[in-house]
């Protein structure tokens, strides 16, 4: 099993930034991507951002532009810049990872809170 511990959430002010980190340990091996997914209250989760083990991106588009997305293979981390801060941002962050025939993990979460 992979075992997801992020590290970085917390409180900030809007217009600030965070940068929300993830590392993988244990059944490592054939990851493919790495990302993030976040839920608010009342809401549905929603994916955030991904990045392959190629280094392709992508967002949603209520982050592009703010967000940055990266990963260190050597650390087996994924990194998540978080720039240009909303109150909308404010949630709960889930890593996950998904392996070439082994499927998707994730991560307990991390709360983000943006303060307007």
């Amino acid at each position: 099993q992979v075992q997801l511990v992020e590290s970085g959430g917390g409180l900030v002010q809007a217009g600030g930034s965070l940068r929300l980190s993830c590392v993988a340990s244990g059944n490592i091996f054939s990851i493919e991507t790495m990302g993030w997914h976040r839920q608010a209250p009342g809401k549905q989760r929603e994916l955030v951002a991904y990045i392959t083990s190629g280094g392709t991106t992508n967002y949603a588009d209520s982050v592009k532009g703010r967000f940055t997305i990266s990963r260190d293979n050597a650390k087996n981390t994924v990194y998540l810049q978080m720039n240009s801060l909303k109150p909308e941002d404010t949630a709960v962050y889930y890593c996950y990872v998904v392996q070439y025939l082994r499927g998707t993990s994730w991560g307990q979460g991390t709360q983000v809170t943006v303060s307007s």
